[in-house]
């Protein structure tokens, strides 16, 4: 049964001894010609690191031949898992599939349009360990060549993430993240646009975040899901209902007294 939000939570087959140290989750819509390079990068810069992987790809109901590679790729690779929505259902419903399947003691994400380097998540699963934090966020400010209709926008959003609810996160947009399990398998992702909360959310949690530059990469292959518009104007309006949600927000954790 998925986690409720605020629940102190852990799958209970994170403690198997054989199981990932890290669990790379990826929703992918229509992206045939890039799950295949993703794969390998990961398996170039993040297994050979001598990290315990699984890799966890979510096709949400791809009309192309993304789930047909996918089904290919797994062949020979044991660490690759793939889970497949019947019809598109959203990012955020996608991330929420595979997020609640991962079974490593910390959850990584990505886009699958290979914006995200995958070697970035090295450093952040070492940042996370050395510095005792619970996630370490990507920003790609500094890698991006936006133009200043971009940049304006991209200031407008996190001014209102700001105002409305506390969010200091300078790219919360960025899917590249590490996160202790216990938090993210608490994130109500099924709720559509959660995925643009993930650390405002955690956050709420009592999760201690910092940010990470990351490597931003142009799309060389596929086309955009999203419009700056739609997604600005979807953006507001997901902003008020998540401060809905934090002002009804109550911690439900107890002590068992002994």
């Amino acid at each position: 049964m998925p986690p409720t939000p605020g629940n102190v939570w852990t799958p209970a087959a994170s403690a198997g001894p054989d199981l990932p140290d890290l669990s790379i989750v990826v929703p992918a819509l229509n992206e045939e010609d890039n799950v295949g390079p993703l794969v390998q990068e990961i398996d170039r810069t993040v297994r050979q690191a001598g990290i315990a992987v699984e890799l966890i790809l979510v096709d949400d109901g791809s009309t192309d031949q993304t789930l047909g590679r996918l089904k290919a790729l797994k062949s020979g690779r044991p660490w690759l898992r793939l889970l497949h929505r019947d019809r598109p259902r959203g990012q955020s419903a996608a991330m929420f599939a595979g997020v609640q399947a991962a079974r490593g003691q910390f959850i990584a994400t990505l886009d699958a349009d290979l914006q995200n380097d995958p070697a970035d998540l090295t450093a952040m699963l070492r940042i996370l360990r050395e510095q005792g934090v619970d996630m370490v966020q990507g920003d790609r400010s500094a890698a991006r060549a936006d133009t200043f209709k971009r940049k304006f926008t991209s200031w407008v959003g996190r001014t209102y993430r700001r105002i409305v609810l506390g969010d200091r996160i300078r790219d919360t947009g960025c899917s590249a993240r590490v996160v202790r399990a216990g938090f993210y398998q608490q994130v109500p992702l099924q709720f559509h646009g959660m995925h643009r909360f993930i650390p405002a959310y955690c956050a709420r949690l009592g999760a201690r975040i910092v940010e990470m530059p990351v490597h931003h990469r142009p799309r060389v292959a596929g086309v955009t899901k999203y419009g700056a518009f739609k997604r600005g104007l979807t953006g507001f309006f997901d902003g008020l209902a998540v401060r809905w949600m934090f002002r009804r927000y109550r911690d439900p954790s107890v002590r068992e007294e002994v």
